[in-house]
């Protein structure tokens, strides 16, 4: 198609990294509540803005639409410019373009907010059929409701179809955001991050630190809290190795740590990582991730360290 499309994309490849608000009001996963309160993610929050990092990433499925809330009252408290991409939930009871419409309309409710920098599906329905909803990403647009429209869990095949739709309607496809880190590469393996880089989509990683685990902060004596112990602990022992060399590839920039490095690799790889945060620590480490690279080198050695978790 020769026409240019009427919404693009370039703001996103021009952030090197955001911030994740997955864990914001879910206790389910995240123990909101327990070990962490609102009073400290909007202090996470606010050392974000402050070092530069203003994309905040959150959704409506995240904490029932606490995150949105908390989101919307920390930009209001700030006064500062945020922005925002938030995501609609596939729910059995959607099943119609202007489902989307009226979901983001609710976002925006809780967001405080007239419009949103990207508004994105958060996985595809296997009960509708697939351009009904990315339909409603293109009436998103039309309704002058969101800058830019994305996706997100979508393999190769769908981010071609979901693309192809949306040019049809003058409307460049911003975004696929998907799991990946060093204990996750298939994005590399299934030609999704390649076909990004051709069709001029921000590949968004989501937990870019396996959910903590490439933090170095646990151990088999020491999982993570919760339901991410059960679900992780088994591969705790084998991971000292690769945290050893995150470690030692830190200390050749100034004593950078393993998840800045880990986060690193991500941004070397053409990826815009979005780290979660829960308080100002987490907040400030995150921040040391950016402003620096590894080489080339020390990407493949990373590569290699990784490849025993990856398929």
């Amino acid at each position: 198609m020769s026409e240019k499309p009427s919404v693009e994309n370039s703001f996103l490849h021009q952030i090197e990294m955001g911030v994740g608000a997955w864990a914001w009001g879910d206790k389910l996963f995240w123990n909101y509540g327990s070990d962490y309160n609102d009073k400290d993610i909007e202090a996470a929050f606010q050392v974000s803005l402050e070092g530069g990092v203003n994309l905040v990433d959150t959704a409506e499925a995240y904490g029932q639409g606490r995150s949105e809330r908390l989101l919307g009252q920390f930009i209001h408290n700030s006064q500062q410019p945020v922005l925002v991409a938030t995501k609609f939930f596939p729910f059995p009871w959607r099943f119609t373009k202007t489902s989307v419409v009226k979901a983001l309309r609710r976002s925006l409710d809780r967001l405080q907010l007239d419009k949103v920098d990207l508004y994105q599906l958060h996985w595809p329905s296997p009960l509708v059929p697939f351009d009904t909803f990315v339909g409603g990403l293109a009436l998103v647009v039309e309704s002058g409701l969101s800058r830019a429209v994305g996706i997100s869990n979508y393999d190769n095949g769908q981010m071609q179809r979901a693309y192809n739709i949306l040019i049809r309607h003058n409307i460049q496809l911003a975004s696929n955001q998907v799991e990946y880190h060093l204990l996750n590469r298939k994005v590399e393996k299934n030609g999704v991050l390649e076909q990004c880089k051709k069709l001029g989509v921000r590949l968004i990683a989501y937990s870019p630190l396996s959910k903590g685990l490439l933090t170095g902060k646990y151990t088999s004596e020491n999982p993570p809290p919760g339901l991410r112990g059960r679900m992780y602990g088994s591969i705790l022992g084998n991971l000292q190795g690769l945290i050893g060399v995150l470690t030692e590839i830190g200390q050749q920039h100034g004593g950078k740590t393993s998840g800045q490095v880990a986060l690193n690799w991500l941004i070397c790889k053409g990826a815009m990582p979005i780290p979660g945060i829960k308080n100002r620590q987490q907040a400030i480490e995150n921040l040391g991730a950016t402003g620096w690279r590894l080489t080339d080198d020390e990407v493949r050695v990373l590569d290699d360290a990784s490849d025993q978790f990856t398929s």
